[in-house]
């Protein structure tokens, strides 16, 4: 993905992330309000019932209109008109409250004309019976001679509790944002230091190249000289430089390859190729390296073709071949057994080498990645052989597995879908 796509994305989800816990907590201030409302109204509807319930316990009918005057959110005041006793009242307003469901803390106080003064009540506590008097100063009113005053301390975390489930949700939201801003910030990191490990191999293996071409341009001028031709160990010595010399080549042109397909996708052009003379092709070819290999074709069908790319199918049958023939201690046997099913062809390199412990064989196709044992030391390599196998049957959309043989070695099982 391009970097301009990916900020496009991130951009996109924060967006779409920030706009969805937006709009949760607009719902949830929404909902506040309504609850707010609900509250209000519920409470003056049982302050009037406790004014009627005042009324009836006295033996009169209740002579105001409008006899409750909200002053704030959680302050009321209640014109009763006439002399009430405070036990009286409290017990109306503990009942009536009880019957309308608000169980949350109240506290109130009685305004008498002989003091000219609040006198306060008491605090009522539906939960926690200890709960102590309130510091809270309750005003006088003008205009009022009988009346008193109701106080909700606890108004707001009562109405909170009954959104709780809006506030889990955009708790959960603004976790999610959360995670999503981290894990941005650590793909960016991330992403960050895979650009500068690219750019360090690539300059790294660039600046290899230079000295290790004048290498072999002057090792192929020096290998050509009469003097060195004359004296057999010099001309030894001069063909283990060049040997030497071409396989750190090989190294570095098999390192910039891989580094240029994880930028750039590899080109593959698919064509039909009959398997069995190209496995034996390359089979004789191997064996002019190492003519100790024995290698072995079994198949169930004399004629097997498949869609592939000629080029990157041959590397991977040269890859594997060559990796058994490497971690071998004695002589390198491979059977390449190709079996033929009615929708599938599936090829198993069967070898005889030292094998892979259980825990480290699914890393063997993961990049740079090279397992300690007894030939680790003998091989040259940077783990980057069966990195390119596995990326070219990714590409091709087939399937590769490895799994340890029950006597010794290895077997990696290719399974290739038939194509109409």
């Amino acid at each position: 993905m391009k970097i301009n796509r990916l900020n496009i994305v991130i951009v996109l989800g924060l967006i779409a992330i920030t706009g969805i816990l937006a709009v949760q907590l607009l719902w949830t201030k929404h909902a506040f309000n309504s609850e707010g409302k609900k509250f209000g109204q519920k409470v003056q509807i049982t302050l009037l019932q406790v004014l009627n319930k005042l009324y009836e316990i006295n033996k009169s009918e209740l002579p105001l209109k409008n006899p409750i005057n909200k002053v704030s959110n959680d302050y009321y005041i209640v014109n009763v008109n006439d002399d009430f006793d405070a036990d009286v009242l409290e017990y109306c307003l503990k009942t009536e409250f009880q019957k309308s469901n608000l169980l949350t803390d109240f506290e109130y106080a009685i305004y008498k004309c002989e003091s000219d003064e609040m006198v306060y009540g008491n605090y009522v506590s539906f939960g926690d019976s200890s709960a102590k008097k309130s510091s809270f100063h309750f005003p006088k009113q003008k205009g009022l001679v009988y009346y008193f005053a109701i106080r909700f301390p606890n108004e707001t975390s009562y109405l909170l509790s009954s959104l709780t489930f809006w506030i889990a949700l955009s708790l959960i939201l603004v976790v999610i944002l959360v995670i999503y801003v981290y894990s941005i910030f650590t793909i960016l990191q991330q992403k960050k230091y895979s650009e500068l490990q690219k750019d360090f191999i690539n300059n790294m293996t660039h600046e290899f190249k230079t000295p290790l071409s004048s290498i072999l341009i002057a090792s192929n001028y020096l290998v050509k000289q009469e003097s060195i031709k004359s004296d057999e160990k010099l001309e030894k010595y001069t063909d283990i430089i060049i040997q030497q010399s071409t396989k750190l080549n090989n190294h570095i042109e098999k390192i910039l390859n891989i580094a240029k397909s994880d930028h750039n996708a590899l080109d593959i052009e698919k064509k039909e190729i009959h398997v069995l003379p190209l496995v034996s092709n390359i089979i004789e070819n191997i064996k002019l390296k190492h003519p100790q290999l024995k290698a072995f074709v079994d198949s169930n069908k004399t004629e097997v073709a498949i869609l592939a790319d000629e080029f990157h199918f041959s590397n991977i049958i040269y890859n594997l071949i060559d990796n058994s023939i490497k971690y071998c201690e004695g002589v390198p046997e491979i059977t390449i057994k190709i079996t033929e099913e009615s929708d599938t062809i599936q090829l198993e390199f069967i070898d005889n080498g030292i094998g892979i412990s259980q825990k480290n064989i699914s890393y063997i196709f993961d990049k740079f990645y090279r397992i300690r044992n007894s030939r680790s030391n003998e091989v040259n390599g940077f783990g980057l052989g069966l990195y390119y196998v596995k990326k070219i049957c990714t590409l091709h959309r087939w399937k590769i597995n490895a799994i340890n043989n029950l006597t010794k070695g290895i077997t990696i099982s290719l399974l290739i879908p038939k194509q109409a």
